[in-house]
């Protein structure tokens, strides 16, 4: 009677140890994806705001670029990709297409002394510089967001459960390969000092 009880006692000592253990792995991965979904929602918000700029960037473009419509059209069309993007993915791919156009649009108002001068201009390019430095600074918050969220769900015995309960691994965010070109360096005006 004494071994029955015992290896009742154990088994429903082993039964909770096990709930607990299940319990305490999915409120970890549960605190991990929420911390994903904040730190997006706030590269979301700041990604907003940089989007909210480039029609009035556009605009003071177009007085000034007559034969640059085609540069103009690509940063509207990144615009509407990342607004009809669904997925996280897909919107970070609109979103680098966006860094592309919006590069290409400062330099070739490069060639533009006007442009280059006008205080609205200047004033919404420094403002788009500045949400992408407050953009790259979240990026990383969520990207380590991620990478502590990967990690939980494939480190061995927390992958099974989290397996079982549908949690994946995330995709961090990269920039472009595009982004990835050296970009030459033209040395034609500079004087050498002899």
């Amino acid at each position: 009677m004494n071994s029955t009880l015992l290896i009742g006692s154990l088994l429903v000592s082993g039964m909770t140890v096990l709930i607990a253990y299940v319990v305490a792995v999915y409120n970890i991965l549960v605190r991990l994806a929420n911390n994903i979904n904040k730190a997006w929602s706030n590269i979301d918000v700041i990604l907003k705001q940089r989007h909210d700029e480039l029609p009035k960037l556009v605009q003071v473009c177009n007085s000034f670029m007559t034969h640059e419509r085609e540069t103009l059209e690509s940063v509207t069309k990144a615009r509407t990709a990342y607004r009809e993007s669904l997925n996280v993915t897909d919107k970070a791919q609109a979103e680098n297409q966006i860094v592309g156009a919006l590069g290409t649009l400062f330099a070739v108002a490069e060639q533009y002394p006007d442009l280059k001068a006008n205080e609205e201009f200047v004033a919404i390019q420094q403002r788009i510089s500045a949400l992408e430095s407050t953009i790259a600074d979240r990026r990383e918050f969520y990207n380590d967001s991620v990478n502590l969220y990967n990690i939980a769900i494939q480190k061995i015995p927390t992958c099974w459960v989290a397996e079982e309960i549908g949690h994946a691994t995330r995709p961090l965010l990269t920039i472009a390969p595009s982004d990835r070109k050296d970009m030459p360096l033209a040395f034609a005006n500079l004087a050498v000092a002899a």
